[in-house]
């Protein structure tokens, strides 16, 4: 394999992408930019990928990958124990993130088909989620209960990397407070429906 050709690897390429739109947001990812990043011309891109849409769905889909396995390695970490899978996970979600906030926001933004993640990706992100809580609410209440942890954590994190929380205190605390206060929530609706 020449350099040339490694220096293009979809692998590579995708990074570019990732890296790009970290450091400037989605209107930083062009092909241009990308192929400048990788140190080729903007046509070599084009083996790779259809057009921008293709590459943004490539980075979206990896993002989810990313998350996806980050979270299922914390949940088999923490145990057979509901809650603190429940908390592994929303740490991992957190540290995931943090790290890398705009690859994590493509997964919920509103953009075109192509730039979107596969769904077996988005599946596979959700497993661990739908798995944690089912454990907790049961299966009929799994969906809404993902949803719900979801939409906290995202939104926490969202507005964390954003610079929102400007009264201080201790940021890494009110996560765990808000964790907790689903948590209880959650596992009050499991008892609920177990005695249904």
């Amino acid at each position: 394999m020449s350099p040339a050709r490694a220096r293009t690897s979809r692998s590579d390429i995708i990074g570019a992408a990732r890296d790009l739109l970290e450091d400037g947001g989605l209107d930083a990812v062009s092909m241009a930019a990308v192929a400048k990043r990788v140190g080729v011309r903007p046509p070599s891109l084009y083996k790779h990928f259809a057009d921008r849409d293709a590459l943004i769905g490539a980075v979206a889909t990896q993002a989810a990958v990313d998350l996806g396995d980050a979270c299922a390695d914390a949940v088999e970490a923490a145990g057979p124990d509901p809650t603190a899978r429940l908390q592994a996970l929303a740490v991992a979600y957190r540290t995931r993130a943090v790290a890398h906030p705009r690859a994590t926001a493509l997964l919920f933004a509103g953009i075109a088909p192509a730039a979107m993640p596969t769904p077996e990706s988005q599946a596979e992100a959700a497993r661990p989620v739908l798995d944690v809580v089912a454990s907790i609410v049961g299966p009929a209440q799994a969906l809404s209960a993902a949803r719900v942890l979801t939409a906290f954590a995202h939104g926490f994190t969202s507005m964390e990397t954003a610079g929102a929380f400007r009264f201080g205190g201790d940021v890494d605390e009110a996560y765990r407070f808000g964790i907790s206060v689903l948590l209880a929530g959650l596992e009050g609706e499991g008892a609920t429906s177990a005695r249904s």
